[in-house]
């Protein structure tokens, strides 16, 4: 697979698709994601890792919302990686990732993630290139850990969002009351950074690939949320898991 290129994908939902019918498709696959979590959670063999990473306002929260949150809470956990704490801080950056790592029957959604480690504090200049390319190693090595050895089957989603659209979420958190509470005035700080933001996402796609990318083009909120579901569900129907049965 050769090296991607964001800029060369679209982030917007092909001309083709009608929005009705892929609504209407992503909510026949939302009524197919009970049953398998169920099934994910009773032979408890599996564990899903739905990791969503994506730049300020590309729509991480509600993607989540709308694709797990009719799933059962008792085998669905959500976790949001915020700046970390001092504690955090003062053990290794993946120490507070892997104490989230689903178990054997869940499905954990890592609302952005281990990523951050080499994205914000790459573009920020707070670690140099040398350690970003460790914390990469490192990445591989703990992604392969958690397949190889727990069958956790981790599913990586980029929300590839236009800086246009971008801008216009934002604006909208300053003019509509029911999305103020979501202002945060560093949003608009951290867009002029766009393109080595950018670079730094292309850079961790190409080089934490031992679990390929999910690329979703992100404009159109519809469009998002049916790629993640279908792709939730594809993967939740490739385990052919079974019902335990009682031993004769």
């Amino acid at each position: 697979m050769g090296k991607i290129k964001l800029s060369a994908i679209s982030t917007s939902a092909p001309k083709k698709l009608e929005k009705e019918k892929i609504k209407a498709a992503t909510r026949e696959i939302l009524e197919e994601l009970d049953e398998l979590q169920n099934l994910l959670y009773a032979e408890h063999k599996h564990s899903i890792l739905l990791v969503v990473q994506g730049m300020d306002a590309s729509g991480k929260d509600g993607v989540i919302k709308n694709v797990t949150g009719t799933l059962n809470p008792q085998g669905c956990v959500v976790h949001s990686f915020k700046a970390p704490s001092a504690e955090e801080a003062e053990h290794d950056f993946l120490w507070r990732i892997h104490q989230h790592a689903p178990g054997k029957g869940m499905i954990q959604v890592f609302n952005r993630s281990h990523y951050e480690d080499i994205l914000i504090q790459r573009v920020h200049k707070w670690i140099d290139d040398k350690m970003v390319f460790k914390r990469m190693e490192a990445i591989n090595d703990f992604e392969k850990l958690l397949t190889v050895h727990n069958n956790t089957h981790i599913i990586k989603c980029y929300l590839h969002v236009s800086q246009e659209a971008q801008q216009q979420r934002l604006v909208e958190r300053t003019e509509d009351p029911r999305k103020m509470w979501k202002y945060n005035e560093n949003d608009l700080t951290e867009s002029k950074l766009w393109d080595k933001y950018m670079d730094a996402y292309e850079d961790a796609i190409n080089h934490c690939n031992h679990v390929p990318w999910l690329i979703v083009p992100a404009d159109q909120n519809w469009y998002k949320e049916y790629l993640i579901a279908l792709t939730l569900r594809d993967t939740l129907k490739s385990l052919k898991m079974k019902y335990p049965r009682l031993k004769k």
